[in-house]
């Protein structure tokens, strides 16, 4: 399970650091202005389904289908089943791109009713939304595609294809917008395109991992029933995240101009550690407990759980309290140039702080639903989600006046965790979640060492950002402030016992001896026979 967290997990960062790249280009271009917002909203829709049927509920009900079918009847009713489930998805998602295409104005209204009472803006996010829809077609197909390579534990080829949505991007904005009307109308083009992108280079992929997919004619067999009846509740309960995400954008578009901008630049810089970790641990996690459950090893299931909660917040608790306690310098060096002034740098920052809150909770989701998941319950984690998804509409509704723009990053904070501590408990009652001691131990040594980072960060950013710095002392400055921290978090966690070196370096070198085990096999002569 470590070798595929860190290989989902390794390219997912590459994926970041080029989203990173590309949204400081955003930024410095358009800055939290209308087209921004606009912009924004276009990209919401299509990235909500990369983002469940990606990460969430596609995955929830294919792969432990296609890993069972892979193990149990062989290859060709796997690549039945995957063929059979291509047909049908890329239909019904053909017909559901027609129709946003035709009743994307009615779409927006929904999405962002705040934007009607701007005509231009308005008029604008449906041009742009227009353009970006097509990407929910291909990114659906791609993660299909992907799910096929994950049940494989071919995790390379699936985490790589994300690199491709930021390199076209930036190379659209920097090389279309002069021929488009707005910087908005490239970034769009570029949206879909790196769909088409995406798609090519998964079917190349698994094409040659020796499962080439044909497209029967699409039929709705007692397969593709049974998928579909999994898959449908778990857009809600593996997605609950990106739906308060989205209800986030409802309210955003009701508030003052530029509110939209200011929630999207925040979420960006809290996904680094949500994409790199959680997505990481949760893809690499599904498999590994499918198999487990479906070969009955209940006590090895409850241990792996265990441990991806260890390492899921190994990271997430001190990526946390540095986002909160560091958010203003964050934003400032990754963002604060051109048309993102002093005055988006400050709200963007209080923004970043409220959802740092949840960014644990955000990642133990993806963590805890898998458990669900692999043993073919999708219904439970709907209901939890469900209640909170409720939860965050009331909290947003509650703190849209009083609080503004940090509103719905407090909320969807706040029922994310209510979320993780239903999941918590109801795997707890069913005896399929016992905290172990080590997760215990290391649970105590992790909050601490987090505390004690907290506090060195706290007085390094007075020193390092009391004077705020320009150009490319701003990034120096906050490479110096994400040392410290790692430095701090590293040594704490080793005083406190939040991890033990020995452990890893046995690690490593049991690693390393599989790997001279291998070198002596392939260079050992053969005999013919």
């Amino acid at each position: 399970m470590l070798k595929g967290i860190l290989t989902v997990g390794g390219w997912t960062l590459v994926s970041r650091i080029l989203g990173f790249a590309r949204d400081m280009l955003i930024a410095a271009l358009i800055g939290t202005g209308p087209i921004a917002d606009a912009f924004f909203v276009a990209l919401k829709l299509p990235n909500l389904f990369r983002r469940l049927f990606g990460e969430g509920a596609f995955n929830a009900a294919f792969i432990p289908a296609f890993s069972g079918l892979l193990h149990t009847e062989g290859v060709g009713a796997a690549k039945q089943f995957a063929q059979e489930a291509f047909a049908v998805m890329a239909f019904w998602l053909g017909i559901m791109t027609v129709l946003g295409e035709i009743f994307m104005p009615e779409l927006m209204v929904v999405l962002a009713p705040g934007f009607a009472e701007d005509p231009g803006k308005f008029a604008l996010a449906v041009s742009l939304s227009r353009i970006t829809f097509p990407y929910l077609v291909l990114i659906c197909l791609a993660a299909l595609v992907s799910g096929v390579l994950n049940g494989m534990e071919k995790f390379t080829a699936a985490s790589a294809s994300y690199v491709l949505f930021n390199v076209v991007s930036i190379a659209c904005m920097l090389w279309m917008t002069p021929y488009v009307p707005t910087v908005g109308h490239a970034l769009s083009w570029g949206v879909t395109i790196s769909g088409v992108a995406q798609l090519g280079l998964l079917m190349l992929a698994v094409r040659r991992g020796g499962m080439a997919l044909k497209i029967p004619r699409p039929r709705l067999t007692p397969q593709m029933r049974l998928l579909m009846r999994r898959m449908a509740p778990g857009l809600v309960g593996a997605g609950v995240t990106q739906l308060n995400l989205t209800v986030d954008v409802i309210i955003a578009s009701l508030l003052p101009p530029g509110t939209v901008s200011v929630l999207y630049f925040a979420d960006r810089v809290q996904q680094l550690p949500l994409g790199v970790i959680g997505t990481a641990v949760g893809t690499a996690l599904l498999p590994l407990l499918s198999r487990q459950v479906r070969a009955g090893e209940a006590t090895s299931a409850i241990g792996t759980l265990n441990r991806a909660i260890e390492y899921g917040l190994f990271l997430t608790l001190p990526a946390a309290l540095a986002l909160i306690v560091c958010a203003h310098p964050i934003m400032l060096a990754l963002f604060g140039r051109g048309a993102f002034d002093a005055e988006s740098v400050r709200l963007s920052s209080q923004s970043l702080a409220a959802y740092a809150l949840g960014l644990p909770a955000f990642v133990l989701v993806k963590v805890l639903a898998p458990a669900f998941f692999a043993r073919g319950d999708t219904s439970m984690p709907v209901k939890i989600g469900v209640a909170s998804v409720a939860l965050n509409l009331v909290l947003n509704l509650a703190f849209m006046v009083p609080l503004a723009h940090i509103g719905p990053a407090l909320a969807t904070s706040l029922a994310a965790i209510c979320n993780v501590g239903g999941l918590a408990v109801v795997l707890g009652r069913r005896g399929h979640f016992v905290p172990d001691l080590q997760l215990q131990r290391r649970c105590i040594g992790m909050i601490g060492a987090s505390a004690a980072m907290a506090v060195v960060l706290w007085r390094v950013q007075i020193l390092l950002f009391q004077t705020p710095p320009h150009g490319w002392l701003r990034m120096a400055s906050l490479a110096g402030l994400v040392g410290t921290g790692l430095l701090a978090y590293a040594v704490a966690a080793s005083l406190l016992g939040a991890y033990d070196l020995r452990d890893v370096m046995r690690m490593m070198s049991r690693r390393r001896l599989r790997g001279e085990d291998r070198s002596a096999i392939s260079s050992a002569p053969t005999t013919e026979t």
